[in-house]
C-alpha cells in the first residue's frame, strides 16, 4: 500500500507543475501489469492528439503477450510515437511519467523518442 501511495503522491506533484498546450502537447504514459499505452494530449481543448499502445493491431503482432511491458517494446513504442507526432506536426512534447520512476521501461520510452527528434 505505500508504494501505491508514493506514486500518487509522485503523479499529483508531477501534473500540478505540467500542462499541455496546443503548440507543446504533454505525452502521458501508462503502464499497466502487461501492457504500455501512450497518448499526446492538448489539455487546453482537452482532446488527445494521438496515442499508441502495445495492444495497437501493428504493434501486437511483434510482441508476445507476455512481455509486452519490457524495455524492447518501450523502445518500440517509443519510435512510432515520436513518428506518428512528428507526422501530425508536434515536434515538441512535454513528458508525463505519471508518477512512475525514470528508470526501466520509462527511460527506454523517452530515450527512443527522444533519438527520433522528438524534444521534451
Amino acid at each position: 500500500m505505500k508504494k501505491v501511495m508514493q506514486k500518487a503522491r509522485r503523479k499529483k506533484s508531477i501534473r500540478k507543475k505540467i500542462s499541455g498546450t496546443p503548440e507543446k502537447p504533454r505525452m502521458c504514459i501508462h503502464k499497466s501489469l502487461k501492457n504500455i499505452t501512450v497518448q499526446v494530449i492538448d489539455d487546453i481543448s482537452g482532446k488527445t492528439v494521438c496515442g499508441i499502445s502495445s495492444l495497437s493491431p501493428a504493434l501486437k503482432d511483434k510482441f508476445k503477450a507476455v512481455t509486452r511491458k519490457n524495455i524492447n517494446v518501450a523502445t518500440t513504442l517509443g519510435e512510432e510515437i515520436a513518428k506518428v507526432a512528428m507526422d501530425k506536426g508536434i515536434k515538441e512534447v512535454v513528458f508525463d511519467r505519471s508518477g512512475y520512476k525514470y528508470h526501466g521501461a520509462v527511460k527506454a520510452f523517452a530515450d527512443a523518442a527522444r533519438k527520433q527528434g522528438l524534444q521534451f
